[in-house]
């Protein structure tokens, strides 16, 4: 329970609750030489039992028990590979998002974006061919394609050691962070919720979530929050396009609207002021300019969480830039630490996406606890990058190498198909359980953009 431990005290929960939470352990689940299996079951459990607190308080009674399964946790950690569209897998990686030997090292590139694909290939000078980038890499050295790719606005990052990332400004910046930032933003009243039923019990049932988050980490925090009952609406801009089948796998329990926050800034202002909870997952200072950082929010709507993430943090000299979890794991040394014979391996999951997804949703949920009796607008930040140095951190004191082989253990017992606007989904099922909480999602996914930007 270490790692719960850890989690829980960066949430500032209570101890005691810690007795609330069981687990049913599956080595046979998200095997790699760092301890994933267990700092996944430590986010969803702490997660889990921030849900059934809050709960508890909204419904009066026992805070429930809540059990993590191992093979749940590791079904939804890898959801994206498990997804089904009318029988169809969805691609989780293009072509050119991969690692790439250069003259000194390795570095990882992330294209999946068509964006993002167009600025690196503008960086190097090539047509999109493999083996034109291929080539053109291995002529540079890993932090020259790094630095080169960043000012084209494109992302790849060099594939460090632990080490090395210690010594990184950033790695420094981050290491003076907590894993879950908390802060309370003024002095507004504490919050009045109406009570709750337990059939079955849903924590966030009358809560609006706005939601500005993109790819897996943010989202799976809203869906979260979704399952538990809040209503989240999803707003992207109408230029931006998600990924369909990403869009699907997150996309639970949602609605999904286009916005324009530059052309259409009193549509959101009038979403905001109806608003409990804005999460946001773009780069740091990627939205100033429309006045949605976290004091300006809760400006204009006292008694608001402001839920932000990002890859890197929001200070440092990495503080602004693009990222996701692959480059995270490449830059922050867990590529190395995986790797084998001098090449650079990848987790079992993307787990730094997930776990920090939970992270955050678990943070939301006991700033609303907190509001109850302390009031106050609420501030909760996490990175991918922070999360990544916690997973480092853990096995340093564990060890980073893995128990013996107990079996693979096949997902299906996690699995379920649901029928929807986008078809018969096969899926994961949600990780996130306590006694009387909700099994399933009240909706499945609809199509990218197609409700109306407001309120129920």
């Amino acid at each position: 329970m270490s790692d719960m431990t850890s989690v829980w005290s960066a949430l500032g929960g209570d101890p005691a609750l810690l007795r609330r939470v069981s687990a049913v352990e599956r080595p046979g689940v998200l095997r790699a030489r760092l301890p994933v299996r267990e700092a996944a079951r430590a986010c969803v459990g702490a997660c889990a039992l921030a849900a059934a607190e809050l709960g508890a308080r909204r419904a009066g009674g026992e805070v429930p028990a809540v059990r993590v399964d191992d093979g749940a946790v590791a079904a939804a950690f890898t959801g994206e590979r498990h997804l089904r569209v009318d029988g169809r897998a969805p691609e989780t990686f293009a072509p050119l998002s991969r690692f790439w030997r250069t003259a000194d090292g390795w570095v990882r590139t992330h294209a999946n974006y068509p964006h993002h694909r167009a600025r690196l290939l503008t960086a190097l000078g090539v047509a999109e061919d493999p083996a034109a980038v291929a080539a053109a890499l291995a002529e540079r050295s890993a932090r020259e394609v790094e630095e080169t790719v960043f000012t084209a606005g494109g992302l790849a990052v060099a594939v460090r050691t632990p080490e090395e990332w210690v010594a990184h400004g950033q790695g420094a910046a981050l290491r003076a962070r907590p894993l879950v930032e908390r802060a309370r933003l003024d002095r507004s009243p504490a919050r009045a919720f109406t009570p709750l039923g337990r059939d079955p019990l849903l924590p966030a049932a009358g809560l609006r979530v706005l939601d500005l988050t993109r790819v897996i980490a943010g989202p799976v925090a809203t869906r979260t929050l979704a399952l538990l009952g809040a209503d989240v609406l999803r707003l992207d801009s109408p230029g931006l396009p998600e990924l369909p089948d990403q869009h699907a796998d997150t996309g639970f329990g949602k609605r999904s609207a286009l916005l324009d926050l530059g052309a259409d800034g009193d549509t959101f202002e009038e979403l905001l002021a109806a608003a409990d909870v804005v999460v946001t997952g773009y780069r740091p200072g990627a939205l100033d300019r429309f006045g949605l950082t976290a004091r300006e929010l809760a400006g204009r709507r006292p008694g608001v969480v402001v839920a932000e993430l990002s890859a890197w943090g929001g200070d440092g000299p990495w503080g602004g830039r693009r990222g996701f979890d692959s480059l995270v794991q490449a830059a922050t040394g867990i590529a190395a630490a995986e790797g084998t014979r001098g090449q650079p391996g990848a987790l079992p999951a993307q787990a730094l996406d997930h776990g920090t997804g939970y992270l955050l949703a678990a943070g939301v949920l006991r700033a609303l606890t907190e509001q109850t009796e302390e009031g106050g607008s609420r501030l909760v930040r996490v990175a991918l990058a922070r999360t990544a140095g916690w997973l480092l951190e853990a096995a340093d004191r564990a060890g980073t190498v893995d128990g013996p082989d107990a079996g693979e253990v096949a997902p299906e017992a996690w699995l379920t198909e649901t029928d929807g606007p986008l078809g018969r989904l096969r899926h994961a099922r949600p990780a996130v359980t306590f006694d009387g909480g909700p099994r399933d999602w009240a909706r499945p996914p609809g199509s990218w953009g197609a409700d109306p930007a407001r309120w129920r």
